[in-house]
């Protein structure tokens, strides 16, 4: 005879389950997400959000590192609903920290980028609370820096940001050249020439975005900072004249008759972009 994978109870013969007990362990996980979601967007009482989740959690035959997963699921759910508007109010990072703090007790606190940040939520958070601060005209320390930068910042800007591993691309013009004579084959010999109009070849120009290397990208209050290997660089803000996000990257375009298009791959595009652009302003 079978055992039942959730209640571990004789399930019948060649049987690894009970109907009732899949759809109970399918409902509490639903129940789990929900509660999550709801208490963080919608109330604020958070008291007793742990016990309610293991209530639930015992009497769905949910695991611990399932449990996790889908606190986690519910969180990335939370946040997502906050940023539908594109920005997170300071009303609504009051209820997330109050959600952590609650939640995630002094025991357990260093779990919570691990469980809560697989997605990078946490740092949509961080992100989304740094551009409203700015927004609203103050520079934020910097809150992800834990090691030496290979860069000299001024003592007037401060470090908002740093991306690693950031793939670095420059426009490059190259040449080549189309069409030639129209197609008859001679033989070249003393005393036998081939008319110059007949030759149609011309050389044709075509950008393309060259890979340079990777590195560090740093974001400060005046600058963009760009050190590898190969290139290191800094940009300030009142020289960029054109700026594009793109989902993993941004492109930046500088002041300048021999300046050509750049390309950063392997950054949040809308995060930079709305730094650069705000700070402008200000």
């Amino acid at each position: 005879m079978g055992k039942c994978k959730y209640c571990h109870q004789e399930a019948g013969f060649l049987k690894s389950k009970h109907k009732a007990c899949e759809e109970k362990y399918n409902n509490g996980k639903k129940n789990i997400v929900g509660l999550i979601e709801s208490t963080i967007t919608t109330t604020t009482d958070f008291q007793n959000l742990q016990k309610d989740v293991e209530l639930i959690s015992e009497s769905s035959y949910i695991g611990m590192n399932e449990v996790q997963e889908l606190i986690a699921f519910g969180f990335d759910n939370a946040v997502e609903k906050f940023l539908e508007d594109g920005i997170l109010s300071k009303e609504e990072e009051e209820r997330i920290n109050e959600f952590v703090n609650t939640f995630f007790n002094t025991e357990n606190q260093e779990n919570y980028n691990k469980i809560l940040n697989k997605k990078g939520t946490v740092n949509k958070v961080i992100k989304s609370s740094i551009i409203r601060n700015i927004t609203e005209g103050v520079i934020p320390e910097t809150r992800i820096v834990t090691e030496q930068l290979p860069f000299i910042f001024q003592k007037t800007e401060k470090l908002i940001w740093v991306f690693y591993n950031v793939k670095y691309f420059e426009q490059v013009t190259k040449t080549h050249y189309r069409g030639g004579s129209h197609g008859a084959s001679i033989r070249i010999a003393k005393g036998v020439y081939y008319r110059a109009n007949s030759f149609k070849g011309y050389p044709v120009k075509e950008q393309e975005m060259k890979y340079i290397d990777s590195g560090i990208f740093a974001l400060t209050s005046k600058h963009v900072y760009f050190y590898s290997s190969n290139k290191t660089f800094k940009i300030p803000f009142g020289k960029i004249i054109t700026i594009q996000p793109y989902e993993d990257g941004i492109g930046l375009q500088k002041d300048g008759a021999s300046s050509k298009p750049q390309v950063f791959k392997g950054i949040d595009g809308w995060f930079v972009f709305n730094i650069v652009n705000n700070l402008n302003q200000i």
